[in-house]
């Protein structure tokens, strides 16, 4: 890896995560300059700045983090400058790479969308590039490499159904294990234990489907013996796809919501 400095603009639930992402890493030497002017505070080894600094001075990478809506409050401060970041990732859900090249002017443009697991490496991140040589690329990827599953996107449309998936994805699941915890609350399980209980079974059931070489389908059906309580609660969640419509429902709205930033951000 290389050692250019990086400013991670933006330290918030992804820019924060993605910084104990990366100072978690064994063998991260890259510095890196966090801008945030609401950030309590930083790790040990990590520079804080409350503002973007005036005149030229650029980082090698530039890592966006902050709300799409504030894009217009930097874009004066980097226009100004003489030059340009060499590499910029955004993480900027909607705005897309040509808005980013009007905006900054980098020599190459990657947009990702990484989730909150990655604080612990065990993230997604998706990226997407249209003017990336393979060095390029292959540099983007290792920046987020230690932050956990990597995949590249060939459609920058396609962008905002990965967002709707994997990056809301967390938000998702989290409703879901509070929901679960609550329905044994229900049946009498103390609070406490029936999140716990929730909690554990997620984890250990998403363990088991990253490992496993057959699909959720195959591993659901071997949970449930027919004429089984599994079975009669799948019937549940299978009757008229109940589901599965409420799942693309979702991701439908998330979606929805990505497409309507990127009008905005293209707007200015």
């Amino acid at each position: 890896m290389t050692t250019g400095a990086l400013w991670l603009i933006g330290a918030g639930n992804m820019g924060g995560a993605m910084l104990r992402g990366w100072l978690g890493s064994p063998g991260w030497t890259r510095p890196i300059t966090v801008i945030d002017p609401y950030v309590a505070e930083v790790p040990d080894g990590v520079a804080l700045l409350r503002e973007i600094p005036s005149g030229d001075e650029q980082s090698d990478i530039l890592v966006l983090a902050i709300k799409p809506q504030q894009l217009g409050e930097i874009a004066p401060l980097f226009a100004a400058k003489a030059r340009a970041p060499r590499l910029l990732l955004s993480v900027l859900a909607g705005v897309e790479t040509t808005t980013l090249k009007d905006v900054f002017g980098a020599d190459v443009i990657v947009r990702a969308m990484p989730n909150l697991p990655v604080s612990i490496g065990e993230g997604v991140t998706a990226l997407y590039s249209s003017d990336a040589d393979e060095g390029a690329r292959n540099e983007a990827a290792g920046l987020v490499a230690s932050l956990g599953l990597v995949e590249w996107v060939d459609e920058e449309k396609l962008f905002d159904a990965v967002t709707a998936l994997s990056g809301c994805g967390p938000g998702f699941l989290f409703r879901f294990i509070e929901a679960m915890a609550q329905a044994g609350e229900a049946l009498g399980l103390p609070a406490g234990q029936a999140l716990r209980l929730a909690t554990a079974t997620v984890k250990g059931s998403a363990l088991l489907a990253a490992g496993s070489n057959e699909g959720p389908a195959v591993l659901a059906d071997r949970v449930a013996s027919p004429g089984g309580s599994t079975r009669e609660g799948l019937n549940v969640l299978d009757r008229d796809e109940a589901l599965k419509a409420l799942m693309r429902a979702t991701l439908s709205a998330a979606a929805q919501r990505n497409a309507e930033l990127a009008v905005a951000a293209r707007a200015g």
